[in-house]
């Protein structure tokens, strides 16, 4: 017998792009009684957390989507705005410095979650909030007032064009992960002052630190003595966990949030309070 758990109609939508673990955590957290639309590239990564996902009660759809290509994201975005009012977007697509080229962090990290930041732009529904991943690494590289003013005022479209991110950011892939990452702090704050005002609806980011998550263990891997020496000066003196952010992003995507708008909330276990105040160095 197939049961009908929920005959609720005109559910909220809640779209995640990038279904990693930190984005299904966030969406576990939201979207009890909600239609749930997965975005992912991988076919088989949308499988195993959809049926995951509905054997625990969620009404889930997936759509393959490439968070690389500006078509793709849109067809997204107006998927979701056919399923309902979508009331909650969370982005989590994106590449770490070890996984992969400069070119592609620029293009995955920053182009794509301006593609994805505009498609949603045009199809939230009033009341609504979006929330992008960014990192701890966003602060790690102070961009020039001049610069970042530039930035956010320069369409998704264009920014590869910027001369500063074709001369600095593609140096290498750690430069890139850094500026592409600050540059979501300035996509959500253009947003937030734009498009989504536009349609009464709120973006934020997040700033996650060391998070152990299963990509993580690429870096990990890469890197382990840095990340053990970066955890071992923080104020936490350890990682933290995709729940922990689920439950940071729950609040900002809530209502108990109806006032924060284009802001970032740095979620680091005190990793840059010990880079400011001197107790850990980069490199």
């Amino acid at each position: 017998m197939s049961m009908i758990f929920d005959r609720s109609e005109n559910k909220a939508v809640v779209a995640l792009i990038g279904a990693g673990s930190m984005g299904t955590a966030i969406v576990r957290r939201i979207a009890t009684g909600k239609k749930i639309l997965l975005g992912d590239v991988s076919e088989a990564v949308l499988e195993r957390v959809s049926n995951d996902m509905t054997r625990c009660g969620y009404d889930v759809e997936t759509m393959i989507v490439n968070a690389l290509d500006k078509d793709s994201v849109e067809a997204f975005a107006r998927q979701a705005a056919q399923l309902g009012p979508v009331m909650y977007f969370v982005d989590t697509a994106g590449a770490s410095p070890n996984q992969a080229s400069p070119e592609h962090i620029v293009n995955l990290d920053m182009i794509g979650t301006g593609y994805a930041v505009d498609a949603f732009g045009q199809v939230m529904a009033a009341g609504g909030a979006g929330l992008l991943i960014s990192s701890q690494a966003a602060y790690m590289y102070p961009i020039p007032h001049e610069v970042e003013s530039q930035l956010v005022n320069t369409p998704t479209v264009q920014l590869a064009q910027v001369p500063f991110i074709r001369d600095v950011a593609m140096q290498n892939s750690g430069l890139a992960y850094m500026i592409a990452k600050r540059v979501n702090h300035l996509q959500a704050q253009r947003a937030a002052a734009t498009t989504w005002r536009e349609r009464h609806a709120r973006i934020n980011t997040i700033s996650p630190g060391v998070v152990v998550t299963p990509l993580a263990y690429d870096e990990f891997n890469a890197n382990g003595e840095g990340y053990q020496r970066m955890i071992d000066a923080s104020a936490a003196r350890r990682a933290g966990t995709s729940d922990e952010i689920a439950e940071a992003a729950a609040f900002l995507l809530g209502e108990h949030a109806a006032f924060i708008t284009g802001t970032d909330l740095l979620i680091d276990g005190g990793v840059i309070a010990s880079i400011r105040a001197g107790q850990y160095r980069l490199g």
